[in-house]
């Protein structure tokens, strides 16, 4: 049999190599995060994560659509007068007063979407392929006669005729387009999928591609990275991973996932991000779960005894990045899986120092208390365990001396 060198054999990433500096983030909160059903985010906020997503470092915000006039235009002027330092793109049907709308906001960028699946053209759009080609191509010209940076989406381009996908790049690509945003709209597609058609469409048009992926099967980050190993260059995101039905590739994930498993470093403000995901979670009205990866307030929580313990001779046991890196704190909490090291680490904490017999008994005392209450204690109760049982401990010593 022969032999294997790991190390060549099954260490070798897939797909191209990346480049931080070829790879750009179009943050889409203030667009397609806002359309999550029932959200709707005041002008204040909007200004607000604009600001809050340009100290992070994103290179361009889908600040909206400005075709919708009255409040949705006016935020839009108010964040491309900003002076920020990432590009503005505003969301636009290919038309020319959707267009001059985003022209009046004063962006340096528009977004051209259409449909580019037969189930959309026969059913929504009620239109042939040549009109789709035509129209998307009447907009591209319009836009970049204004001198706009023009990302032309294809949407539902996951559910498209691959042939027809193929003439609707180069269509967008011979009009002067910058980029093609590939749409799995549905969230339909697994990353295999994805990098094959995203491999594709780069090498057979040469075009720039923008991932915009949903969430609908939990495949909205793999199918991004997975895009973005076949030559895409730019991903759309939202915070929160907000977005119609089960939303978008989450920023925040997106981010470190490159960071920490690709290896590719954007060098965005990481330790924003945490506050970030909070200010959004209270303006769309949404909880921001524990168990949320990245941000989420369990992700440096710990309970068990042999995480506890590895955590204390080394952080690196069970943790690729810091705590302080994305805004969170370290914290221990005592419960029916916590022993010796946990209940010595939480004590000391709270200021209480413990020996080891101390520490064993409370833990057996705390286990108990947290399977009566089904829950883990809070730290005043764990305090007021602790003066129980060094009242009870001082009684029974008392007790022994008398007997004596």
């Amino acid at each position: 049999m022969r032999g294997l060198n790991l190390l060549t054999d099954f260490s070798q990433k897939a797909g191209t190599e990346i480049d931080p500096k070829d790879i750009k983030i179009d943050d889409t909160t203030l667009r397609d995060g806002e359309q999550t059903a029932g959200v709707v985010f005041a002008n204040d906020e909007k200004v607000h994560i604009a600001k809050m997503l340009d100290r992070i470092g994103v290179h361009q915000i889908e600040s909206g659509i400005p075709a919708m006039g009255g409040d949705e235009k006016d935020a839009i002027k108010r964040i491309a007068g900003l002076d920020l330092n990432c590009s503005i793109l505003a969301w636009n049907r290919p038309v020319k007063t959707d267009i001059q709308s985003s022209i009046e906001c004063g962006v340096d960028a528009v977004a051209l979407s259409i449909s580019s699946s037969d189930i959309h053209i026969e059913h929504k759009l009620r239109k042939s392929r040549e009109w789709v080609l035509e129209t998307m191509k009447s907009g591209v010209d319009f836009a970049k006669s204004h001198n706009l940076y023009v990302s032309v989406n294809a949407e539902d381009a996951s559910r498209s005729d691959m042939e027809f996908l193929l003439q609707f790049a180069r269509t967008a690509r011979d009009a002067g387009a910058d980029r093609l945003r590939y749409c799995d709209t549905l969230g339909i597609l697994d990353p295999f999928e994805t990098f094959m058609r995203v491999k594709n469409i780069i090498d057979i048009i040469g075009i720039d591609i923008e991932m915009h992926t949903h969430n609908d099967f939990g495949m909205a980050i793999a199918n991004a990275i997975a895009g973005i190993k076949a030559g895409a260059t730019y991903v759309n995101t939202t915070i929160n991973g907000l977005g119609e039905r089960a939303g978008n590739a989450a920023f925040e994930e997106l981010v470190m996932a490159l960071k920490f498993v690709e290896g590719v470093d954007l060098g965005f403000n990481t330790t924003l991000f945490r506050n970030l995901s909070e200010y959004v979670a209270r303006a769309s009205s949404r909880v921001l779960p524990v168990w949320k990866p990245i941000v989420g307030g369990n992700l440096f929580v710990y309970e068990s005894e042999d995480k506890v313990k590895g955590i204390m001779a080394n952080p690196e046991t069970y943790e690729l990045f810091k705590e302080t890196d994305v805004g969170l704190e370290r914290q221990y909490v005592l419960g029916k899986y916590s022993g010796v090291n946990s209940v010595t680490q939480k004590m000391k904490i709270l200021g209480v120092k413990v020996n080891e017999k101390e520490a064993v008994e409370l833990a057996e005392i705390i286990r108990d208390r947290t399977v009566s209450s089904k829950r883990s204690l809070f730290d005043s109760e764990i305090m007021e365990t602790y003066k129980e049982y060094k009242g009870i401990s001082k009684k029974v010593k008392a007790g022994k001396g008398k007997d004596k």
